[in-house]
């Protein structure tokens, strides 16, 4: 019992680190991290393809993986990097292939278990905007500005 509260209070923290869900209380949070599941990958897989639907989020925990869109490399993850956040709005089809560079650790939120989030917890929605937005001005300093 003690070893699952650990647990879950890691993936809580690890969750209020992330600009997705920096605004959230930890209330907020601990009603997220009981609804994102915990997969480990080994390198090489392919966790979202470029022009398919998406139906998750992953946050990394452990472990590295690199983006490509249309087959050049465009940005690497880390722990505490997240992707597929837009996929939990839209589901419309993935912008870059993400490919495990090595064994990884993830969380993943899937769109079914973060629809009942903005159900059961409406405040969240606007707290996920507001990081989605300051991702989005990291993304394209200057251009986001007006």
């Amino acid at each position: 019992m003690r070893r699952r509260r650990k647990i879950k209070d890691a993936k809580q923290r690890l969750l209020g680190e992330i600009s997705l869900f920096s605004a959230c209380s930890k209330r907020d949070l601990s009603r997220i991290a009981s609804l994102v599941d915990e997969i480990d990958v080994p390198a090489g897989r392919v966790l979202t393809r470029q022009g398919e639907p998406g139906r998750e989020c992953f946050v990394v925990v452990e472990g590295k993986a690199k983006a490509t869109m249309r087959g050049k490399r465009s940005v690497s993850f880390g722990p505490g990097s997240f992707f597929g956040e837009m996929s939990l709005l839209d589901g419309g089809p993935r912008s870059a292939t993400v490919t495990a560079e090595t064994d990884m650790h993830l969380l993943v939120l899937g769109t079914g278990n973060f629809a009942n989030l903005l159900d059961d917890v409406p405040a969240v929605a606007r707290k996920v905007m507001r990081g989605m937005a300051e991702r989005l001005r990291e993304a394209e300093p200057g251009e986001l500005a007006h």
